[in-house]
């Protein structure tokens, strides 16, 4: 062994082939953990199981599967658990990390795309389990839900709406274009697509508690990353919110995913007791005027329209500089496809290096006080 490694790295080094025995490697030295043997919990079994234990009015993974381009049946894993697989382990999905939540370029702790749509997921997976839903459909759906932003938040939205005849929706956009190349399920893709409240309602039982998902975890959660940014204080917060779902993420994602439960498995309709609702309501509002639509949030998206729409017009006249996968079919699509594909970071130090961008005129991050 290379004795200039440093300690840890040749204790690492030690394990490389894990500890074996006649008929079996295990990790540790000292593994005990042990089964009975069985047969193998295969897709079949899992199947049989979702019929077993899901509500009736669930979506069940049998019969299930349609994809754009026919595809054999994983003998091990339901056609909802390969989407998610595919999803977590997609480009689209690790490019969250660098895209914004509420504000460019967040510190340590606060969200980006990726972390909420973590987030969205718990809450799909916490109501999905309640009701007694497909829980890996609403996972994959809500690990998918946000992959058709473009940097800079909703602001990229309203730059590329100028460039597309039938405008740029995140949901659709992910769906539809996005995430496309992975093959996804018809209903995986129903419920990224029409997440948003504005969209038609999506097919599924477990498309509508995504859409229930989203709504939650991002009122609850931008509301805290306010309030340790110090744009917003605990006690600003309505009286009617902190009456029925307290001023904490705990109380209110507690207050709200029950709701949702409760309500739902008490009237058979996916949704929320109206005293409820109307709380959530006027959360939102909350968030809408003190966060969202404070000047400096405004300021910050008519920079990052700016900033895209430069870029989307640099390309279309330099095709030459766009990468060669994206040098295809119609060009402003494809010059769309690759401008809405940058994090944040990436496409402000382009617009510096290609176009000259001022980085004082660019959006800044936001820390605690600010």
């Amino acid at each position: 062994m290379d004795e200039e490694l440093l300690p840890r790295a040749q204790q690492w080094a030690l394990t490389m082939h894990g500890h074996g025995r006649e008929d079996v490697v295990v990790a540790h030295a000292s593994s005990s953990a042990r089964i009975a043997p069985d047969t193998v919990r295969d897709r079949r079994a899992r199947e049989e199981a979702e019929r077993r234990t899901l509500n009736a009015a669930a979506t069940f993974s049998r019969g299930a599967g349609d994809r754009a381009v026919e595809e054999e049946p994983d003998p091990l894993r339901t056609c909802f658990e390969r989407d998610r697989d595919r999803i977590v382990h997609s480009t689209a999905f690790r490019r969250l990390a660098g895209k914004t939540q509420v504000v460019v370029h967040p510190t340590d702790h606060q969200r980006t795309r990726l972390t909420h749509a973590i987030e969205v997921a718990q809450c799909a997976v916490a109501m999905a389990r309640g009701i007694g839903a497909n829980v890996t459909l609403a996972e994959a759906m809500a690990l998918g839900h946000d992959c058709g932003h473009g940097p800079g938040g909703h602001a990229s939205e309203d730059a590329f709406d100028a460039f597309l005849p039938d405008g740029y929706d995140h949901g659709p956009w992910g769906a539809d274009v996005v995430l496309s190349d992975l093959n996804l399920c018809r209903e995986t893709l129903d419920g990224i697509r029409n997440h948003s409240w504005s969209r038609p309602a999506p097919a599924t039982i477990e498309g509508e508690i995504v859409s229930w998902a989203d709504r939650i975890a991002y009122c609850a959660h931008d509301l805290e990353d306010a309030v340790h940014a110090g744009i917003v204080a605990p006690t600003d917060v309505p009286a009617e919110v902190i009456e029925v779902a307290g001023t904490s993420r705990r109380t209110q994602l507690a207050t709200f995913l029950n709701s949702v439960i409760e309500t739902t498995t008490a009237t058979g309709v996916v949704g929320m007791a109206p005293n409820t609702a109307s709380a959530l309501a006027e959360l939102r509002r909350f968030n809408y005027e003190r966060i969202y639509t404070r000047p400096e949030s405004v300021q910050q998206s008519r920079t990052v329209v700016q900033v895209l729409r430069d870029l989307v017009e640099f390309y279309l006249d330099n095709p030459q500089a766009l990468p060669d996968a994206h040098r295809t079919g119609d060009p402003v699509h494809a010059v769309v496809a690759y401008v809405g594909g940058m994090t944040d970071r990436f496409a402000f130090d382009t617009a510096q290096r290609l176009l000259g961008w001022d980085p004082s005129e660019l959006p800044r991050g936001i820390g605690r006080g600010i």
